[in-house]
């Protein structure tokens, strides 16, 4: 493998790694790093009929739910009453990370200042902005919720967990749609490379199953309609695929600079090298036919990381089950990898926990992350039929091998494009 040269900076002569040493995950296949990896290795799926709402006039009738989560695990109740539910996602993840990485409380040498919240959201509070509107068209302004702002807005996934820790450094988070969590787990390897930060606590969290959410999308006619079979419905790189499944959850990884966390004995997951980042300059919803758009950030990505495209072996893919992304995704990576496209591994795990939205390239990064860490890449649940068009190795059941490095790769509305690489930590 090529020794990593990707675009470090030196502080004192001494090049600044990222590791990852926590991971919090609030998801519909699992709220544990095992139960998440044992329910995603398995190709276990999470999608169900919609049961917060009557979903019967809809199109779509089914998603990915969080089961059972109760924010008061996590907050009081005055806090929880005043937070949308994507944010008390971010702030239990968050909790979950912090403790994983054995950050809760901060040790002393740790100084709060060089702290960074990036958690980011492609929505936001969808839920409040839905319910508050109809207050207001139902009594009046004087019905709106007073914490209708502070609650709706996306950056305040970030503000709720710097604010309960007292975390001094940069606080907010990347918005761009579907490719949120990857954007935002790349800033992170940014942030250590530059010294601007010793940690970072990076993901994205999403809740935008409610009524207004499925409605837009069933309008769009983006999701599937496979209702009577909702744990087949999505169906990435699928001759038969119809359309992705809403999922919603939170993921946060603590991004942490490598000699900083060995001086404090941290167990480390994987090491973060690369990130690229790219704009399809295309269509709001559709991407670039060709791939070339999405095969710009892999590429960025890889040799960021200061790696060739045949050092790379496992991709998570975007892998939505939708016509349009499956056939340029798959473009994508042949572009980016050459003949050597032929010899990755590359698996979505959408099926399983659904599309969470701005929060799926959070959670992907962290299946990447435990990709390399477990020696296992989880399967392409549903993949029965494969399209001629898409003809790489999408594999359909868990495989054991040695995962050297890992990419995860997330491709949003907008044309917004991100790829993070994660490699085995070798210190």
């Amino acid at each position: 493998m090529a020794s990593h040269s990707g675009t470090t900076t030196r502080t004192n002569g001494e090049v600044r790694r990222a590791v990852v040493t926590g991971i919090g995950l609030i998801t519909p296949v699992g709220g544990t790093v095992e139960s998440f990896w044992e329910n995603v290795t398995a190709g276990r799926s999470a999608v169900r009929a919609i049961s917060s709402f009557d979903p019967t006039p809809y199109a779509t009738r089914i998603a990915a739910e969080v089961p059972d989560f109760d924010p008061l695990q996590y907050l009081d109740r005055k806090e929880a009453r005043h937070m949308d539910r994507f944010a008390q996602f971010a702030y239990a993840a968050a909790e979950l990370a912090l403790a994983d990485a054995g950050l809760d409380p901060l040790p002393p040498s740790i100084d709060p200042e060089r702290v960074v919240v990036w958690i980011g959201s492609g929505v936001g509070g969808l839920g409040t902005m839905e319910r508050q509107t109809t207050a207001l068209i139902g009594g009046g302004p004087r019905r709106v919720n007073p914490f209708t702002v502070p609650m709706m807005i996306a950056n305040m996934a970030a503000g709720h967990v710097a604010i309960s820790h007292g975390f001094g450094g940069r606080c907010g988070g990347p918005v761009t749609a579907c490719a949120t969590g990857t954007n935002a787990v790349g800033d992170a390897l940014r942030l250590i490379q530059s010294g601007e930060a010793e940690v970072v606590l990076a993901g994205a969290a999403e809740a935008a199953i409610t009524p207004f959410g499925i409605a837009a999308f069933c309008s769009a006619g983006a999701m599937s309609t496979r209702n009577d079979e909702p744990e087949q419905a999505c169906r990435p790189f699928d001759r038969a695929r119809d359309g992705f499944v809403m999922g919603e959850g939170a993921a946060v990884l603590v991004v942490e600079e490598a000699t900083r966390a060995a001086k404090r004995g941290a167990r480390v997951y994987a090491e973060l090298v690369g990130y690229g980042s790219s704009g399809d300059g295309y269509h709001i919803v559709q991407p670039r036919p060709d791939g070339s758009g999405a095969a710009r950030c892999m590429s960025l990505a890889v040799a960021d990381a200061g790696l060739a495209p045949q050092d790379v072996d496992y991709v998570n893919a975007h892998g939505t089950g939708t016509p349009a992304n499956d056939a340029a995704e798959t473009k994508a990576l042949k572009l980016a990898f050459g003949e050597h496209a032929y010899r990755l591994a590359v698996s979505s795990t959408k099926p399983v926990m659904g599309h969470l939205m701005g929060a799926s390239g959070a959670a992907e990064a962290v299946v990447a992350v435990l990709a390399v860490n477990r020696g296992v890449v989880p399967p392409t649940a549903n993949l029965t039929d494969p399209d001629p068009e898409c003809d790489l190795d999408y594999i359909e059941a868990a495989r054991k091998c040695e995962v050297g490095a890992a990419a995860s790769v997330s491709l949003g509305f907008g044309g917004h494009n991100a790829a993070v690489v994660f490699r085995r930590w070798a210190s």
